[in-house]
This record gives structure tokens, C-alpha cells and sequence, in this order.
């Protein structure tokens, strides 16, 4: 019986143009060439988008693991060597679906040594327990595969990756900085439209014009209160604001003018603002109530943290006492969660992740600061019977891409909480009950 299996998901290798990119490649070879050489009887499971089949969109069918092959020979290399030591299992994703509907893949993957298993979920034998192993996307409504196995049943996700997505990976390159190929990292897709005015505010936009609109953009608090205290002068109903900023400035002299000139400026600017977000207020509510009609846009899926799958597990565990522990990916937000006396796992992404920050003060847009959560999972059966999960962190640096002006306005984010390096579960016979609710939608 094998000894441990270690999994990994979502490294959505391939792609037009700049999504070719391959930012952790050094790292995953490596991992596998630490497996190449355990003594350990060991599998090595990648459940789901280990390639980014969708986000070719000038290849159909095998010319696309051609282009794979011919643009990361290391890896395949890598990959039949490692596979020649310990076996490697690959279940397709909603990315690579295309894996799932040609069983020619099946032969073109077994010459590197790397088994495709053309289902949606697959368990494997775990002492006197079972691990259960799925992608993810059938409980995304976005990605879910309606006829699996069809090679012309795509989801909605399908068409959106097609048309921006990819069209990002060929666009990207013409940016000053290379940025839109990132898109993929954005989660939820809700934010992409934050995302790119952020970008192109703190990347893109001409620096004479974004230093000249950001010191009214950041005293627009205080622009605000300086209407406030304007109107109240004005009407007479409390000059005293107004007298104390100006004898305030007056002690400055030329510098309080200049001062009480950029507040004047910014008093009149802060006007034109607030008229204007006024309707585009209105109108983005009736755009999101529109949307909400539709199912696209719910606050529920926004502020989900991926209950659909923690209800699946429990499902799936109280159909089989046997299982003890459930593995999804698809989300990329890594996690092991206790559920009773069994574990729900999701093995994360190995690429680019963001975390949105607001600015400080002011109404700047928000700050997307990128890190990496490279990570793998060891789940294995331990010798007083019961199922440890060791979740493993492969150290890779942050990028750093963020502009001085970015980490100007914003405070750096705080890290997230950590994982626990091991979980051990010692299941009893009684199966977990299910629950009914939730939802989780935030997928890659």
C-alpha cells in the first residue's frame, strides 16, 4: 500500500503570449526532483488545471500539449523522471477540461510518465481510511461542466477566460509594466474592474497627470470637511471653522496661502466629484441589481469563504464513513479546515496571488500587493491509526512589484493566518452529517 500522497493543483502552466510565463518554475522542479528521490512509497496527485488548456486560443485539440512540450521541455523531462520513481496522477480541472474529452491525451501524457485519469473525482487508500479527491469546479456554477466528457460542453467560465483572459495574456506585453497577465490571480472576478482602474492609475496612467490629480484625490477627506465648513460659513449658521482655518494659514504666511489656494482648489474639485459619483452611484446599484437577477453578481458569492465545498465534504463524508479526508483546489485559497473528527483540505495555486489594500486617506483607488503561497500536501496514514495531513509552504519571495508611490499611501498588509503544518484526524465509524447552504464562487 502506498505510504503517502502528496498533492498539488492549479499551476495553470501555458497559455497565449505573456500567460506563457511560468513565474514559480524553478520551485516546481525542484519539488519534483524531491520526489524523484524519497524513499518513500509515494504518488504525487494533481487534482485539476495543472495547464492552462483554455487560455490557448490560436491551438485546437493536441497541437496545444505540443506547444507545452515544446515550450517547457525541463518540465516534461522532469516530469518522466519523477513519474519513472513515483507515480504521478492527473484528473483534469476546469482549465485543462480538454483533458477530460480526447483520450488521446491519455497516451500523449503517458510518455512522460503521468497517468490522466479522465474523471471528476478519484479516492485513494489511506491506512484503514480513504481520501477523497476532486478539482472543484462542479460545485462552481460559473465552471461547472454540464455534460463531462463533452468536448463542446464549456461553462460560462470557458467563454469569459476566452475573451479576457487570454486576450490579457496577449495584451499584457504592450503595458509599462507587464501587468495584465495577472488577471488569472485576481479572485473574486468581481474585483478585476478595481484591479485594472488600480493599475492603471498607479502603473499605466501619464505621471504628470496621476501627481497632479493625487494630492486632491488624498485630501478629499479633508476637502469634504472643508466643504462642510464652507457651507455652514456661507450660510451663517458657524463661521467659527472657517476663522479658525484661516487665522490657522495666516500664521504660515506665503505657505498658508499656497495652502488655503490647493484647499480652495480642492473644495471645488471635491464638488465636481461628489456630483458625479452621485449618478454613477445610482446607476452601478441598478447595474448590480441587474446582475443579481441574472445570478452573476450576489453578495452572498462575494463574501462566501467556501462553505459550498465545506457542505460537499460533509456530503461526501456521510456517504462513506470510510472517508476521512476531502480534497478540492480550484479556488486557489489553500486550506486545511477541521470538519468533526475529518479534515476538508484545498491544495491553493502555485501562481501569483493579490491581496487588496485601501489607501490610508483619501479616495485613491486600492493596492493590489502580490505574494506567493507555493505549497504542497502530504497526507499519509500515522501508526496509532489515524490520517495526518501535513500541509508543506515552498519558500519563494515576494515579487516586490509594488511602486514606492503604491506603498506611499497604503500600509503594508498583514500576513494571513497560517496553516497548520499538520492535522491528524482519527475518524469514528459515524459519518458526518450534511448540510444544506453556502456558496463559494471565487474560482480560478
Amino acid at each position: 500500500m502506498t505510504d503517502s500522497y502528496y498533492l498539488i493543483s492549479d499551476l495553470h502552466i501555458g497559455g497565449d503570449e505573456q500567460l506563457g510565463h511560468v513565474d514559480f518554475l524553478e520551485e516546481l522542479l525542484s519539488f519534483l526532483r524531491m520526489l524523484e528521490t524519497t524513499d518513500e512509497d509515494a504518488e504525487l496527485i494533481i487534482n485539476g488545471d495543472a495547464f492552462g488548456l483554455w487560455e490557448f486560443t490560436d491551438l485546437d485539440g493536441l497541437d496545444k500539449f505540443d506547444a507545452l512540450v515544446d515550450r517547457y521541455p525541463e518540465l516534461f523531462e522532469q516530469l518522466r523522471a519523477t513519474g519513472g520513481q513515483v507515480p504521478i496522477t492527473l484528473i483534469p480541472g476546469n482549465h485543462d477540461y480538454e483533458l477530460a474529452a480526447y483520450p488521446e491525451y491519455v497516451d500523449r501524457l503517458a510518455e512522460f510518465n503521468v497517468t490522466l485519469r479522465q474523471e471528476i473525482s478519484i479516492t485513494r487508500d489511506v491506512g484503514d481510511y480513504v481520501v477523497y479527491i476532486e478539482h472543484g469546479m462542479q460545485r462552481d456554477s460559473n465552471n461547472q461542466i454540464p455534460d463531462f466528457g463533452n468536448p463542446y460542453a464549456n461553462p460560462p467560465g470557458y467563454f469569459v477566460n476566452r475573451q479576457i483572459t487570454s486576450r490579457a495574456g496577449r495584451l499584457s506585453g504592450r503595458g509599462k509594466f507587464n501587468w495584465l497577465k495577472d488577471i488569472q490571480a485576481v479572485t473574486p472576478m468581481t474585483q478585476i474592474p478595481a484591479w485594472m482602474v488600480s493599475n492603471y492609475f498607479y502603473r499605466e496612467m501619464s505621471p504628470w497627470l496621476r501627481y497632479v490629480s493625487a494630492p486632491f484625490l488624498f485630501l478629499f477627506n479633508v476637502g469634504f470637511l472643508y466643504i462642510l465648513a464652507f457651507g455652514l460659513d456661507a450660510v451663517g449658521l458657524w463661521s467659527l471653522p472657517m476663522d479658525l482655518v484661516e487665522r490657522f494659514l495666516e500664521l504660515f504666511g506665503p505657505v498658508g496661502m499656497l495652502v488655503d489656494l490647493l484647499l480652495t482648489a480642492n473644495l471645488a474639485i471635491t464638488v465636481v466629484l461628489i456630483l458625479v459619483a452621485i449618478p454613477l452611484y445610482v446607476l452601478g446599484r441598478d447595474v448590480r441589481k441587474t446582475l443579481w437577477r441574472f445570478g452573476i453578481d450576489r453578495p452572498e458569492d462575494r463574501s462566501s469563504t467556501g462553505e459550498t465545498y465545506l457542505d460537499g465534504a460533509r456530503a461526501v463524508f456521510a456517504s462513506d464513513p470510510e472517508i476521512a479526508v476531502f480534497v478540492y483546489g480550484h479556488t486557489h485559497r489553500p486550506s486545511v479546515t477541521e470538519v468533526a473528527d475529518r479534515v476538508v483540505v484545498n491544495t491553493g495555486t502555485w501562481l501569483k496571488r493579490l491581496r487588496r489594500v485601501e489607501p490610508v486617506f483619501g479616495v485613491l483607488p486600492p493596492v493590489f500587493y502580490s505574494w506567493y503561497q507555493l505549497n504542497y500536501v502530504r497526507v499519509s496514514a500515522t501508526e496509532d491509526g489515524g490520517v495526518a495531513v501535513d500541509y508543506e509552504v515552498v519558500e519563494k519571495p515576494a515579487p516586490n512589484e509594488e511602486t514606492w508611490f503604491q506603498r506611499l499611501v497604503t500600509r503594508a498588509p498583514k500576513r494571513e493566518d497560517q496553516i497548520p503544518s499538520r492535522t491528524v484526524v482519527r475518524p469514528t465509524s459515524d459519518p458526518v452529517p450534511a448540510a444544506v447552504g453556502g456558496s463559494d464562487q471565487e474560482s480560478g
